[in-house]
């Protein structure tokens, strides 16, 4: 019997908003290098008006994004509505880009442009406004991206991990190594501490090693007792609420695993983590953001 060809999948719709000098410009960039059809600076009002034309135009396998910001005035407060009431069939990801005040600050001061909604007033003033604005979007947010210690490199990289498969409904999980000394990442979902484990670097044989390319490092992390333990009962855990991420719509999800300086026990951990998630089927990525600091 002569099977009828399947239709393309259709594309995803990344709408990509957040705070002013975060990211946006270069997220949008890295879209369009992953063959995004992407549109910036779009009053929220026109974005159903976009997708019809690219689906006439291109069809609806292409992916599409749009940016979206404050210079949107009061076009921005539907933004949330429209997205959820979108008459399509493309999985929808709503991508917030934020950073601290004292970051944005710098960035913007760099830039030599005035805040959107600064007006007379101070820099800062105009932030605070647009936190405020802003504050129920990042709740709601698919994807939060805090750039504060990313250079345009390591979040380009962000935006490929994220979307380098466009149409995929499959629940992405980051397993991020990091350095309590360096800051936990304000973006993580959960956060594990390795510190209850006997710290390598107190090894002389193993101190300059990593527990990500040396086996001698990793086995005696894994070898610790408690480690695991741990291992057993927290990747179960992790399984579950990745269902339940699901269930939800959620797509992304994001592991911190931390150690003191982010080089031994958190990077071998992390690895082992996102093995097990990986042989149960979930697809789990580890990032080591403190390896090499030292």
């Amino acid at each position: 019997m002569e099977q009828t060809p399947s239709a393309p999948a259709t594309g995803e719709l990344v709408v990509v908003t957040g705070m002013t000098g975060a990211g946006r410009s270069t997220a949008a960039k890295e879209l369009e290098d992953l063959g995004f059809f992407v549109v910036d600076n779009l009053p929220p009002s026109l974005l159903p008006d976009v997708v019809r034309l690219v689906d006439e135009s291109r069809g609806p396998q292409q992916p599409v994004a749009v940016v979206v910001d404050v210079r949107s005035g009061s076009f921005f407060d539907q933004l949330q509505e429209i997205i959820e009431k979108q008459e399509t069939d493309r999985t929808a990801t709503l991508v917030f880009l934020d950073a601290s005040d004292e970051v944005l600050v710098r960035r913007q001061e760099v830039a030599r442009r005035p805040h959107p909604l600064q007006g007379s007033d101070r820099l800062l003033v105009g932030l605070e406004r647009e936190r405020k604005v802003m504050a129920d979007l990042r709740a709601s947010a698919d994807l939060v991206i805090d750039t504060t210690a990313l250079n345009v490199h390591q979040l380009t990289d962000r935006i490929a991990e994220a979307f380098g498969t466009p149409g995929t409904t499959r629940l992405k999980v980051s397993v991020v190594s990091f350095g309590f000394k360096y800051g936990i990442p304000v973006d993580a979902d959960f956060v594990a501490d390795m510190r209850f484990l006997p710290n390598p670097h107190w090894i002389p044989e193993l101190r300059a090693g990593n527990g990500r390319d040396n086996p001698e490092v990793a086995g005696y992390v894994y070898t610790r007792p408690g480690a695991q333990e741990f291992l057993d009962g927290y990747v179960p855990v992790l399984e579950g609420v990745a269902q339940g991420y699901l269930r939800e719509g959620k797509r992304f999800m994001r592991v911190a695993v931390g150690c003191t300086g982010g080089k031994h026990r958190s990077v071998a951990m992390a690895e082992e983590i996102a093995r097990r998630l990986r042989e149960d089927g979930i697809e789990a990525r580890p990032v080591h953001r403190d390896l090499g600091r030292e």
